[in-house]
């Protein structure tokens, strides 16, 4: 077997076994059978067992893991179950006598597995925070919509949380940020010419977000106040309140890191 260095990497066993170990130290091994150099497809529901929450039945949403025993439920699903059990619900193990939520961990890994292997589960879970957050007055403000509450960030299982300062331990992502194209505008009666970063390559939080570059590569290209900024993955014009785990899951995957955005300026009138 592979000597095993690194955390939250695919590690090569033998031509049959891939493991993929997460952040949490749980591991996950997955053995494809190969005939003829060809790869066995294999439907979504014959690994639904390894990705289906036992409490609630549906694919894993925010994946959390017991260190105990190391079982894997959605996030909210464990929360609402250790608040009258003490023990973990798969194996009945004893989490822990008197806090079992500081037993429990984020499995970000075994996410992106399930967000991979399940068609537009990640796209169809955002659609419904989104509506929830919007139905209880919460709704994001649009451009030249005015509405009674203030702006806040969208609350999503990719960790936008504002109260949450220690970007350092989150998960990091590689991008790469280039000019969309030569552009000039005229701005007070003068041209100016959008300009290519001097360094583009960047490595940052998955909890960044599309305002965040806006701002960075506002100020590194000195652009001037009143001219806005937009970024665009392939061909598609990204939103403020986008992650960049969002714009990995969304646009970019499966393709690899660095995952490259493009910047332009918005032509006025």
């Amino acid at each position: 077997m592979a000597v095993i260095s690194d955390i939250n990497s695919l590690t090569y066993i033998d031509d049959n076994i891939f493991i993929i170990y997460s952040t949490n130290r749980l591991f996950y091994c997955f053995y494809l059978h190969i005939i003829a150099t060809q790869l066995l497809k294999i439907r979504v529901y014959d690994v639904n067992e390894h990705i289906v929450c036992s409490l609630c039945g549906g694919y894993f949403i925010d994946a959390t893991t017991t260190t105990e025993c190391l079982h894997t439920f959605c996030k909210s699903c464990i929360v609402k179950y250790l608040q009258t059990s003490k023990s973990c619900p798969q194996c009945g193990n004893k989490v822990h006598e008197s806090q079992p939520l500081i037993h429990l961990r984020a499995d970000r890994t075994m996410q992106d597995i399930v967000y991979k292997l399940v068609p537009n589960l990640f796209e169809n879970e955002e659609k419904r925070r989104e509506d929830f957050y919007k139905s209880r007055g919460f709704a994001k403000q649009k451009k030249g919509i005015v509405v009674e509450k203030k702006a806040t960030p969208k609350l999503s299982c990719i960790l936008n949380n504002p109260d949450a300062h220690q970007f350092k331990y989150d998960e990091q992502i590689g991008l790469c940020l280039e000019r969309y194209s030569i552009q000039s505008i005229k701005v007070s009666g003068e041209a100016f010419d959008l300009k290519v970063l001097e360094r583009k390559f960047i490595r940052c939080s998955v909890r960044v977000l599309i305002a965040h570059l806006k701002r960075i590569i506002t100020k590194k290209l000195n652009i001037p106040a009143g001219v806005e900024v937009e970024m665009m993955c392939d061909n598609d014009e990204l939103l403020d309140e986008m992650s960049m785990k969002q714009v990995n899951l969304v646009y970019w995957s499966p393709r690899g890191s660095p995952m490259i955005l493009y910047y332009r300026l918005r032509e006025p009138g």
